[in-house]
């Protein structure tokens, strides 16, 4: 089972749709647990901690160092997976994959689709500060999912 963080900045408005999407995977157990990471409207984050059972973390650092999993998704709250993602990552996983880059849905010729980062929590937390474009450059030729 996978923690998810969503690096959630200044998305406050798009935090209700991942979480919502990431309610599928959960249902489907290969995700544990989510926190939210970064910042955003405190009372909106206050309510979705409430309605979700989502945990808050000030940074995607703090959320690795705090994560159950040994193993971490971690995406922005823009971030909107491709149809079949959960079936896809969970058929990565059984095969033995760990680390993997997931492309998400929203790319155009000009704009680089949304992504997500799948990656140990060991080596997450160990960056001095970790975000979802480091985390992508740590993982350098890592599979692509999606």
């Amino acid at each position: 089972m996978l923690s998810v963080i969503v690096e959630a900045t200044d998305e406050g408005e798009r935090l209700p749709g991942i979480l919502a999407v990431l309610t599928s995977a959960a249902v489907e157990g290969l995700v544990r647990e989510v926190t939210i990471a970064g910042g955003g409207p405190q009372d909106l984050l206050e309510v979705l901690r409430e309605e979700t059972g989502a945990e808050l973390a000030p940074s995607v650092r703090e959320a690795a160092k705090t994560a159950k999993s040994e193993l971490l998704l971690v995406i922005a709250a823009d971030y909107r997976p491709r149809l079949g993602w959960v079936e896809a990552l969970s058929l990565h996983l059984r095969g033995g994959g760990r680390e993997a880059v997931l492309i998400g849905d929203g790319g155009s010729f000009l704009r680089r689709a949304p992504f997500g980062v799948l990656i140990g929590r060991t080596k997450a937390s160990a960056l001095a500060h970790p975000d979802l474009k480091r985390l992508r450059r740590e993982l350098g030729g890592a599979p692509r999912i999606g």
